[in-house]
């Protein structure tokens, strides 16, 4: 491996270690309804975000095994589709940090599926706002993220505000 395919690999790490941490501020201490909570006919319920972005993971992972597939998931009960998500996340990342090929680009794997999920990550904060359950807000630029650690406990955050 190059040093510049090697060094895109590990920024790519770090993005999804980004997800795993923004994610998990997002998902965790949500009241029980939110899973379902609804804003118009043509919008998809927290649930359907998450399992969509469990599927973009498994996508990922396909893509840089050289063998892409898609598939559209129906939502599990909100903690066990919690768990799906967060082991999707890992098994990517399980795989961007062994020697084994990528088979798609690391700039594709971030400006596809990972830029999806950062991207769905917000639409999940700014629900839980509507539903009257905020997270807080947070300087992320001081946030402790560590390429790795990619489940829902993450360390504290250095500095949230409302």
């Amino acid at each position: 491996m190059s040093t510049s395919t090697d060094s895109a690999r590990q920024l790519l790490r770090h993005a999804v270690a980004t997800v795993a941490y923004r994610a998990g501020k997002a998902l965790r201490g949500a009241p029980d309804h939110f899973s379902s909570f609804h804003i118009g006919d043509k919008t998809r319920t927290p649930s359907q975000i998450l399992a969509h972005m469990g599927d973009l993971f498994d996508s990922a992972l396909s893509i840089a095994q050289g063998k892409p597939t898609w598939h559209d998931s129906t939502p599990l009960p909100w903690n066990t589709e919690i768990e799906r998500f967060l082991a999707a996340v890992k098994k990517f990342d399980d795989h961007l940090a062994s020697i084994e090929p990528l088979h798609g680009s690391a700039e594709g794997l971030f400006q596809g599926p990972v830029a999806d999920a950062l991207n769905h990550i917000g639409q999940i904060a700014m629900l839980r706002r509507l539903a009257g359950s905020p997270s807080m807000g947070e300087n992320y630029f001081r946030a402790d993220i560590a390429a790795g650690r990619v489940g829902l406990e993450q360390s504290a955050p250095r500095r949230e505000f409302e």
